[in-house]
């Protein structure tokens, strides 16, 4: 999948002034062509002294009327914002965002809107080259030509590559490169990227001796060389964090957002615009298994908690990952991947469409826009099958549909990739960059060995068609944790298929997704009975057992057993 934008000339009109008094002109009003240009920005310079300035920047809108705006620009210098009027005014690095004040967000259509700022500088005050509103760039004409003219999009202002896994390798994590070697057989993988998890504050920084963020992302400069590198971050720190499973439960108690904000996304966004690290492809998954239980697990549906109703009521999912977004969004070489869920939580009509709004509805949280949002990512840390081969979801027995055995239970999806798509077009369909990208967390879903069907089931009856032949093993599509006969899937790779930007380990195999039993720790996670093998379930897995391994540490820890299976039944077969 691509995102090729071709580039268009800027207005013979444009002007670039530096100096104490520069300005970034926009088109000259009355031009012909002006109508082309999509936005225009003003941005003066009004006093500017030994070691600062005072700017004064006018948007106009030439698109449709707007109920809230946020303008972004980077700075090619060392020039920092520190305090503004008439806009909420953020930075991080090189980058700024200049979001409304609730006075000010309508922006009629021609209509304008002016804010400015004090700042500090060194060296030289230049002024930024490229401004976009709501993620469109202005001051460039969009290639429409007016009525009638031809269609060219505006191009990509922030120079990111269209699929960040494309012509790149991927970041070996070299302290799970070791624990994986280390196993019997491990060698035959240790070489794969998997995600690198900063499941807290102390993370940032490095936990009991180990790697920190710099460190890891210093250690892929060194893997980069003089190719490209992606290296993938999974921000995993929200408050009240997974609501609805207390294996992964987090450090910070459900109205910590500020510190979640200032002690968490911030330190991490200013290490990532460090521009050492300029020249990695930075993929960040957002906050899994946060958004969705907004949608399936509160009141009043029957798998409603207290915690996921109060997260729905402080909105701090919300604001936490939209701050995330706009953070991390600004920064040029980041790509911003959002959780989706899987097929097997979100592929029902009453949480499909619903789950999709809710992740719109966090992309324009808390300064960002959907313009922050390059992809997401499906079945992160989960098992759901990446193709079902051996039946469709439109496949009838004696005249019973698929959708009405147990295993599918009227979804929608039989399987990963298929749901990962449907997804894909739905986010487009709401308002999404039509060259969004999504990931596929193959880590645990390959279902070989001895147990994976080579043929469907028989037509006796519409259930043992399904069973007979489903390659995803589990006793219920509810079930997620540390699952018994799973096996590695499809190693990472880019393009796989039309809209996937790639197969991608995020959740490195042989991490445990939570305690087979209760286990103090002062990582701030709970003991889920979904972890326990005797457990017999409860309503969100249709109260089956929870067909885990035994003997499982808590979530994040090394869990031997667990690889040794991921290896055995692996698919396609380790060699």
């Amino acid at each position: 999948m691509s995102r090729t934008r071709t580039r268009t000339a800027l207005l013979a009109a444009l002007t670039l002034v530096g100096g104490a008094t520069g300005t970034a002109m926009a088109a000259i009003p009355g031009d012909a062509g002006a109508a082309a240009i999509p936005c225009t920005v003003d941005y003066k310079v009004q006093n500017q002294w030994s070691t600062g300035f005072t700017a004064s920047v006018t948007i106009t809108n030439n698109g449709a009327a707007k109920s809230a705006w946020s303008v972004k620009w980077s700075y090619a210098g060392n020039q920092r914002v520190t305090s503004a009027w008439n806009a909420k005014v953020t930075q991080s690095g090189a980058a700024v965002t200049a979001a409304n004040e609730g006075y000010n967000g309508q922006l009629a259509t021609g209509g304008s809107v002016n804010f400015g700022f004090q700042g500090s500088y060194s060296g030289t005050n230049a002024i930024p080259a490229t401004f976009t509103l709501d993620g469109v760039t202005c001051n460039v004409d969009d290639g429409s030509g007016g009525p009638g003219g031809p269609t060219d999009p505006p191009p990509n202002p922030s120079g990111k590559a269209d699929n960040p896994y494309a012509g790149a390798k991927g970041y070996v994590n070299p302290e799970w490169s070791a624990k994986a070697a280390a196993e019997p057989g491990g060698s035959r993988i240790a070489n794969q990227p998997t995600g690198v998890w900063l499941d807290r504050i102390a993370a940032i920084n490095g936990v009991n001796g180990g790697m920190g963020l710099r460190a890891h992302l210093d250690e892929a400069l060194r893997q980069k060389g003089t190719g490209e590198l992606y290296i993938q971050l999974v921000i995993y720190n929200l408050p009240g964090r997974d609501c609805a499973a207390l294996a992964s439960n987090g450090e910070l108690g459900p109205t910590e957002i500020d510190k979640y904000k200032t002690q968490y996304i911030d330190p991490i966004a200013a290490i990532l615009a460090d521009p050492k690290y300029k020249d990695l492809r930075i993929v960040t998954t957002i906050e899994i298994d946060s958004l969705p239980n907004l949608v399936t697990n509160v009141t009043p549906r029957p798998t409603a908690t207290p915690n996921c109703d109060v997260m729905k009521a402080n909105g701090n999912y919300q604001k936490g990952v939209g701050y995330a977004l706009n953070k991390l969004g600004d920064i040029p070489n980041v790509y911003n991947y959002i959780d989706a869920g899987h097929h097997g939580w979100l592929g029902w009509d009453d949480n499909f469409g619903a789950s999709a709004d809710m992740f719109k509805t966090a992309a324009n949280t808390e300064g960002a826009t959907v313009a922050d949002v390059h992809g997401f990512i499906v079945n992160t840390a989960n098992y759901s099958a990446l193709k079902e081969e051996y039946f469709k979801i439109t496949d009838t027995v004696n005249g019973t549909s698929v959708r009405q055995s147990k295993w599918v239970d009227w979804n929608r999806y039989t399987d990963e990739l298929s749901y990962a798509q449907a997804m894909r077009d739905k986010l487009v369909s709401i308002g999404f960059d039509s060259k969004i990208g999504m990931l596929i967390d193959t880590s645990r879903n390959g279902w070989g060995g001895t147990a994976r069907p080579t043929k469907a089931g028989p037509l006796t009856d519409v259930n043992a068609y399904v069973d007979g032949g489903r390659i995803d093993r589990r006793i219920h599509l509810g079930n997620w944790c540390n699952q018994a006969g799973a096996g590695l899937g499809e190693r990472p790779r880019a393009n796989p298929e039309p809209g996937i930007d790639a197969y991608v380990w995020m959740k490195p195999p042989g991490e445990s997704d939570g305690a087979s039993k209760e286990i103090p720790n002062d990582e701030g996670k709970g003991f889920d009975r979904m972890c326990d093998p005797t457990y017999t379930g409860n309503p969100r897995n249709n109260n089956n057992m929870s067909g885990a391994l035994p003997n499982a540490p808590v979530s994040g820890h090394w869990f031997s057993a667990q690889f040794q299976q991921l290896m055995q039944n692996a698919y396609p077969p380790l060699s």
